[in-house]
Parts: structure tokens; sequence; C-alpha cells
């Protein structure tokens, strides 16, 4: 796309994405007045980062806990832990620990500077830069096995460091992308058995599924407690990450043969489908690895066959994070369609080769059709894939009215935040305020989280009509939309950006 055109496209896709909300005039010229601030710092950097620092953004809903988390706070738990690093790969490994056969404890590192940024480089992206032999894609996934050990055993700590950090970015809602009960899934595959027919599978690994599902539901029982241990939430002393609402999607690893996938995939619908914090299921690791690419319909198959027999469970699904150096070119024509009409995803994350599929024009009339909401990850996109600016297709789901939020991925790994994805997004794209501020009301309409949506109609964020009276965030709003609030906690999030959108751009009006 020559840079003209690419311009006008984001000025045009701007503005289709201004609404309407049933407001009062006051509200109207904040609004406006906000509107306006946004434009006039939008080209300093550091007026626009405490602008969008302040913004309330909604929901992060690609989120995967093992990568939120900053690698100084996992060298701190592996040194409480006794853990020890290998120094030619800066893993974290099991004691013993000896420091003249090249294994330190992870200890020294906190009082030796140099494997100190070692372990830092090593377990994020900062300051990478693509060499011989390694890229951003390989050095990205390669961080996550490097302290995996510090992941399995911390998951209620990380579960604090995520909340905290989604408060200060103003997020008031997380889906939080994990696996559990894994060891119990591997266990129970190796003794069941697989001749590749879905309902034999299912019906195999029935008896032993009760097993798993108690332990996934003991780890989050310990996890979440420990968060709130950890942040003082039953305390006068209550951290600000105490407020975000927290739920789950479980993570289905698709770089393993068939029999773990499926048994990965029942167990998440299982568990969504029984238990309210987790909201759905996605797939994770890399798209182009080689089981994920050559398994990629036989795993789609899978989750039509579990869909029909769990129709109430979401499904967001990781596709098109492809670029045309990393794959074959048939590799990038079909993984978005198939993962939404055979994979039956409600939202994708990255959807980064949409303009590769075949007839992609069809599709994102699909997606906007079907209201598919695509998960932007900017930071991620950047250092994965090399695609950013002009060559993302962020301006084109926008120009075809296909629903955007922009989310983190991996924001420990990325050296990244919630903030910094607005406004890398606003900077990159030209993109308004009213254009973020939708895409702050779409993570929350598009989120898992149950109930009724407070929103009518969509394009205009018209409220339902128990509401259609009611200012939207109104501290006391009538009895007929307190009622819908109540019966709704889709709604009462909804409900809580909109009263926290309004006091910012009252903020923002008078001058604060």
């Amino acid at each position: 796309m020559k840079k003209p055109v690419f311009f006008l496209l984001v000025c045009l896709t701007g503005c289709a994405q201004v609404s309407t909300q049933p407001s009062t005039p006051a509200s109207i010229d904040a609004a406006q007045a906000t509107a306006n601030r946004f434009d006039a710092i939008r080209n300093s950097p550091p007026l626009l980062e405490a602008f969008l620092r302040a913004m309330p953004k909604g929901a992060d809903l690609h989120n995967h806990l093992s990568g939120a988390i900053y690698a100084e706070d996992l060298l701190n738990w592996a040194a409480q832990d006794g853990d020890c690093i290998e120094r030619t790969t800066a893993a974290a490994i099991a004691p013993p620990c000896d420091a003249a056969q090249g294994r330190p404890p992870a200890a020294v590192a906190l009082s030796d500077d140099a494997l100190y940024r070692q372990i830092i480089d090593a377990w994020s992206m900062r300051d990478f830069v693509a060499a011989s032999g390694e890229s951003g894609h390989d050095h990205f996934f390669d961080t996550f096995g490097k302290f995996n050990r510090v992941t399995r055993t911390h998951r209620g700590d990380m579960l604090a460091r995520a909340v905290h950090q989604a408060a200060h970015d103003r997020a008031i809602y997380l889906e939080l992308m994990d696996t559990l009960a894994d060891p119990e899934i591997r266990g129970l595959v190796a003794r069941t058995h697989w001749d590749g027919d879905f309902a034999h599978a299912h019906a195999a690994l029935q008896p032993g599924m009760p097993g798993v599902l108690a332990q996934a539901k003991d780890e989050l029982d310990s996890s979440l407690r420990r968060m709130r241990e950890e942040l003082h939430c039953d305390s006068t002393q209550a951290d600000p990450g105490c407020g975000v609402e927290v739920r789950f999607l479980y993570q289905v690893l698709r770089g393993f043969p068939a029999p773990r996938v499926f048994a990965q995939m029942l167990t998440g619908f299982e568990l969504a489908a029984s238990d309210a914090r987790v909201v759905g299921i996605n797939m994770v690791m890399p798209e182009d690895g080689y089981l994920s690419m050559r398994d990629f319909r036989e795993q789609m198959a899978m989750l039509d066959y579990l869909h029909t027999q769990f129709p109430q469970v979401h499904i967001s699904l990781h596709a098109g994070e492809l670029s045309p150096t990393m794959v074959p070119p048939d590799g990038l024509r079909f993984h978005i369609r198939a993962s939404i009409e055979q994979g039956h995803a409600q939202r994708i994350g990255h959807g980064v080769d949409v303009m590769h599929e075949d007839r992609p024009q069809e599709l994102l009339r699909e997606m906007a059709s079907r209201r598919v909401l695509v998960e932007i990850c900017p930071t991620s996109n950047r250092s994965i894939l090399g695609i950013a600016g002009a060559d993302h297709p962020l301006p084109i789901y926008l120009a075809a009215h296909v629903p955007l939020a922009i989310a983190t991925d991996d924001e420990g790994v990325s050296r990244s935040d919630l903030t910094r994805e607005f406004a890398i997004a606003a900077s990159s794209w030209n993109l308004s305020y009213p254009t973020l501020k939708t895409m702050a009301r779409n993570s929350v309409e598009y989120a898992f989280v149950a109930g009724a949506s407070v929103w009518k109609t969509l394009d205009a964020f018209t409220p339902v009509r128990d509401c259609a009276h009611d200012v939207p965030g109104a501290a006391q709003p009538a009895p007929a939309c307190a009622a819908f609030l109540a019966g709704s906690e889709k709604a009462r999030l909804q409900w809580r950006l909109e009263g926290e959108l309004r006091d910012f751009e009252a903020g923002i009006a008078a001058g604060r």
C-alpha cells in the first residue's frame, strides 16, 4: 500500500469509529474537549503516554500469564527458591548449584551485574537486536523455557503482579491464558489409547477427567488465594489490583502431538463448562511450528467436534500470527478463516496475515458480519513478526468495520504494558481518541465474562431499554437500570468503564 493511500485510509477509518452515545450536553462537551486535548498532544510521546496512562482502557483480553511477568520478578523468585542458573543458556535449573561448574545460585546474580544483565536479556526482549542465528521470533519464544521452572511454582505471585499492573494501566478486567493440571493430563494421555477418532478419545478420557478437573480447580483456588494474600485484598491497605476482575482462558499447547492437544482441549471445555472462573479456551505456541502447521486442520476438527459437545464454551484463537518469511505461501492462506468457520473462534488473536488469506475481502466482510473481534498486540507483532506501521493490517480491519481491541500478549517478556500498546497504536496508525475509546469499550463488550451487554447497538453504543434514560456510568441508575445491571456481570463492568471514562473526560475538560 502506497503511503498517501495508507494515511487516507487511516483518516477515513478513524472517522468511521466515532460513536454517538446517549449523553448529557456536559459529557458531550467533555468528550470533545478530551478529543481536542488528545489531538494537541499526540505528537509528543511523553505527553501522549501520560494522557493514555490516565485513560480507562477496559480490558486486556490477550494476556499470557507466563509471559506477563517482568524478568526481574522472575529472577527474584528464582533466588528465593534456591534455583541455579546454567551460565551457557541463562536457564533456571534445579539445585544443586555449582559455580565452578557454571551453575551458580540464582541469588549470585543479585550481586553480579554481568550475570544479572545476561539473565534479564535472556528472559525477555530487553535491548534485543537480531543477530546471525537468532531472530526476534526465536529469542521471544525461547525465553519461556529458560524461566519455566520459576513460573511453575509462582502462579499466585504472578497473578498478583498481573492485576497490579492492570490496575496501574487503568484496566478493570483481565482474561489470562494459563495451562492448568498439565502433569495430570500427560499422565492421563499416557494411559489412554488414541486411534484418531475424537468420539473414541472423548469416551476413553472421560473416566480420568474428574481427577484432572479437581487438580485444575485446586490450582485456581490456591493461586487466587495467594494473589489476594500478596495484595492484602482483605485489608484496608488493599492494592488497587484487588479491584481488577480476573477470568481465565484454558491455554492449549498446539505444538504437541494430537493426543495431548485433544486432552488439553477437552480439559479446557470441561473446565469452562463447570467453573465460572474459566470462561473459554485458546491455543498457543508458535503458529509456524512444525506440528502447529502440520496438524492445523486436525486441530480445527477437534475444536469443531468439542464445540458440538460444549456449545456454550467460548473460543478465542491465535490465528494469522505469521509472515511471508516464516512459512510457505500455502501456510498463509487459510488459518484465520478456518479458525472462525471450523474452530468457532469468536475472537482472533493477532490476525496479521489476513491479506494473504484466500479471498481476503470476503473474509473481512465475514468477520465484520459475525462481529469477530481481533486482538491487536502491536509490540508483539513487531518483535516476533517484524510487522508494524504501514505493514500492519489494523487500518484495513478498521476500514472493514471489524471490531478491534488493543492487548499486551506477553507484556513482561516484551517489556511493555497496556498503556504503551495504546500509545504505539495511536502513533503508528494515527488513531483518534474516539477510536481508542471504542477499542476500550470493545474490550469489555467482547470479553467472555457472563451476562448480557448494556449496549443495544454497538455502532452508536446505545444502551438497552432499561438503561436508555440513564447517563451511562451514573453512580445511581434508575431502578430498572439498576436491576438490569444486577443481573449481568458484563453490564456491570461496562457501566463501571463508562463511569471511569466520564470522570476521565471531565478531568481533562477541567484542565486536571
